[in-house]
């Protein structure tokens, strides 16, 4: 089975590296407050293009 539990109301969306609340990336299924995406997108694959 899956080893996250899925969870409803409050704390649904909460970033899984940090817990803020605010700023949530949730495209694919990332759940990563916008500053920890920041940190590890390369790691993930994603590319910056100016």
């Amino acid at each position: 089975m899956s080893e996250r539990k899925k969870r409803f109301g409050r704390g649904a969306n909460e970033c899984k590296r940090c817990g803020r609340k605010r700023g949530i990336v949730r495209k694919y299924g990332i759940y990563l407050c916008r500053q920890c995406f920041r940190e590890v997108a390369m790691e993930l694959g994603f590319k910056k293009y100016w």
